[in-house]
């Protein structure tokens, strides 16, 4: 059996996909794959940041729009960055494998910490929430837009343009580059987006056979963390012009979500746990988001979206 892969053509995408079809043929080995690399509004919009552009779904929304046709079999994307309110109609994420590092790193040059970067370096990135994160704890750097791939963007530190760069460790992982980063940023000074470090294998609703097979993968820990945070973001009405941090760690059967989101004019952060079961996620998720609504994220959402626009 031959299926067709459809995918973005980044070298982290590429390494991702390969990487994740490897998985597959370890379980199903009479199945063969083509790559066929598909470009979205995400690469097309290259020297805007991610929050500027007027789209869901900027790096995936080609590319399913080919599963529903019939035009490739399955879909291998980066997790966080299926909308979660407005997945493709048509579709259906058939297998969550096991997750990677869901933390963010920072690199620099010289190896310098984050911590001891002087007043007013600039540290690059496309993420409102690390924007957010940033500017928390180190309200004297100057925090820049940054775009292009992981190569581009540590190629601006090598060379001095920038002093740093925030970004995912998955991505390292997957490229086989972590011996790049200068640190790993703790999970709670740097809540993770939701699904960060998570591959999301998406296929046609209703196609029985390639759901099966693509199923094999399936990582139960890994679909209830992810069902968690996203249902934490449901509930907040949230998107990528709000700063949000998910972080579920399933623990055996037991699962437990933290939660947390950050005001814009003034240094504010609040947060929220909640602890359960794997099949208690989407509950866990509504519940942390209750208890953050009930702290004012309604209003810290709104000074976002003020100056960024409603997504």
């Amino acid at each position: 059996m031959k299926l067709t892969v459809g995918t973005r053509g980044s070298k982290l995408a590429l390494a991702q996909t390969n990487r994740t079809l490897d998985w597959i043929k370890t379980k199903n080995p009479t199945v063969e794959f083509e790559v066929k690399i598909i470009h979205t509004i995400g690469d097309k919009e290259h020297g805007k940041p991610l929050f500027s552009i007027d789209c869901k779904g900027i790096f995936e929304k080609e590319i399913d729009q080919q599963v529903v046709s019939g035009e490739v079999d399955l879909a291998v994307h980066s997790l966080k960055d299926v909308p979660i309110v407005e997945q493709q109609a048509g579709t259906v994420l058939a297998a969550i494998p096991k997750r990677d590092s869901p933390c963010d790193v920072f690199i620099s040059k010289n190896r310098v910490k984050l911590a001891e970067l002087p007043k007013g370096a600039v540290v690059g990135t496309g993420s409102l929430r690390r924007l957010a994160e940033l500017k928390y704890l180190r309200p004297d750097l100057q925090v820049d837009p940054i775009r292009g791939n992981i190569d581009t963007r540590i190629g601006k530190v090598k060379k001095g343009e920038i002093a740093g760069i925030v970004l995912a460790e998955a991505g390292l992982e997957r490229m086989d580059i972590t011996g790049e980063m200068t640190e790993r940023l703790s999970l709670d000074q740097f809540p993770s987006a939701a699904g960060q470090g998570a591959i999301a294998i998406v296929a046609k609703e209703g196609n029985t056979e390639v759901i099966k097979i693509l199923h094999s993968v399936e990582d139960k820990g890994a679909r209830a963390e992810i069902t968690a945070e996203r249902s934490l973001v449901l509930k907040l009405e949230g998107g990528c012009r709000v700063p949000i941090g998910a972080v579920g760690k399933a623990d055996g059967d037991n699962l437990t979500l933290y939660g947390s989101i950050f005001s814009l004019n003034d240094r504010r952060k609040i947060s929220a746990s909640a602890k359960g079961t794997l099949t208690q996620a989407q509950e866990l998720g509504a519940r942390v988001g209750e208890d953050l609504i009930a702290q004012g994220a309604k209003e810290f959402e709104k000074e976002w979206r003020e100056k960024y626009g409603v997504w």
